[in-house]
C-alpha cells in the first residue's frame, strides 16, 4: 500500500466512523502505525479531517432533518428528539468536545444540527475533540505500542 492510499483509507474510515454508520477508524490508525505507513502527524490529520467531515454530514442532516418530521418514514420519535434537545440545551456546544465518544458522539453531532448550532462553533468544538482524540491515540501508540 502506498503512503498516499494509507492516508486515503484512514480518511475514509474516519469519515464513515463519524457518520451514523458503524466503523472503527482507531483500528485502521493503529494498523497503519504498526506497519509504519505514513507520518504520525499526517495520520492524525487524515483521521481528524475524515472524522470532522463525517460529523459535519451528521450536522447537516440534523439541520434539515426536522423538515420531514411529519413523514411516516421519519425515524426519530418526538419524545426522543425532545429529550435529546433538552440534554443538548443543558450542556450546550461544550458537549461537542465529546463528539468522538462511541455511541453518543454521532447522535450528538446530529442533535447539534437539529438545535441549529452555528457551523463555525460546531467545527471549532468538534475539531478540538477529534484532533485531541487521534493525537492521544498516536502518543499512546508511540509510548506503549509494540517496538
Amino acid at each position: 500500500m502506498t503512503v498516499l492510499s494509507a492516508y486515503g483509507l484512514l480518511f475514509l474510515s474516519a469519515f464513515l466512523s463519524a457518520t451514523l454508520l458503524p466503523g472503527s477508524s482507531e483500528a485502521v490508525l493503529m494498523a497503519l502505525l504498526a506497519s509504519a505507513q505514513g507520518k504520525p502527524e499526517a495520520l492524525i490529520a487524515a483521521a481528524s479531517l475524515g472524522n470532522i467531515a463525517g460529523a459535519t454530514v451528521n450536522w447537516g442532516m440534523g439541520r434539515y432533518f426536522m423538515h420531514f418530521k411529519d413523514r411516516a418514514w421519519f425515524p426519530l420519535k418526538e419524545a426522543t428528539n425532545a429529550r435529546a434537545q433538552v440534554w443538548f440545551a443543558r450542556y450546550g456546544v461544550w458537549s461537542l468536545l465529546f463528539s468522538w465518544v462511541p455511541v453518543i458522539g454521532d447522535p450528538l453531532t446530529l442533535v447539534a444540527g437539529i438545535m441549529q448550532v452555528h457551523i463555525g462553533r460546531f467545527l471549532l468544538f468538534v475539531t478540538i475533540g477529534k484532533v485531541l482524540r487521534y493525537g492521544l491515540i498516536v502518543m499512546a501508540w508511540q509510548h506503549w505500542g509494540p517496538g
